[in-house]
């Protein structure tokens, strides 16, 4: 294991139109121009990002099982800093630098109280120092770090047709035809058109 430290840009930048972070038939995650922009590295590479926008998240969260449809899809308005771990080039090429202006539309008087509140969320969510094989390998897709209502993380991580999603009482876990939703009323697992499911 190779444990280090990961370091944030000291420049903001901002987006330059609307960008699809991450897709695919289980879900999206979409953030508006204008979105404030702050690059994680480590060993001087760019591995992630933290932002600060306006965006919206679809999931579809829904279990189909004997007794029908269990659950219910995720849409959610992301208007709160949060980190995206991954695929950072295509993102690179639609940047610019940030004014003060942006900052202040965010409500940061300055690039530093930016900086700063990405800081407290990386610490919050990576720690000062990372496994760097675990959550920077060149191969792991996706990992996403929300704020939620109770100032903890909702985490979805998403790798080609692999889906880990956890929020406040709700975990979801799908792989091609393979799903687990848990809630605080039920555990459903489903396989190939079978499913069980378990109420508490």
């Amino acid at each position: 294991m190779i444990w280090q430290t990961y370091q944030l840009d000291n420049i903001v930048s901002k987006t330059t139109e609307d960008i699809t972070l991450w897709q695919t038939e289980k879900g999206i995650l979409e953030i508006s121009r204008d979105t404030l922009v702050l690059s994680i590295k480590l060993n001087e590479q760019r591995k992630g990002y933290v932002f600060h926008g306006h965006g919206k998240l679809l999931l579809d969260t829904v279990v189909e099982t004997e007794e029908g449809a269990i659950g219910r899809p995720i849409e959610k308005e992301v208007n709160k800093a949060f980190i995206m771990i991954g695929e950072t080039e295509e993102i690179q090429q639609r940047l610019s630098i940030a004014n003060k202006e942006d900052l202040t539309e965010m409500g940061y008087e300055s690039e530093q109280k930016f900086v700063a509140k990405a800081e407290e969320l990386c610490d919050q969510f990576l720690g000062r120092r990372i496994n760097s094989h675990k959550c920077f390998g060149e191969d792991h897709g996706f990992i996403f770090a929300f704020q939620n209502k109770a100032d903890k993380l909702d985490t979805l991580v998403a790798k080609n047709s692999k889906l880990v999603y956890k929020a406040i009482n709700l975990a979801f876990v799908s792989n091609k035809n393979k799903v687990v939703l848990k809630s605080p009323s039920e555990v459903v697992c489903a396989t190939n058109g079978k499913s069980v499911i378990i109420r508490k």
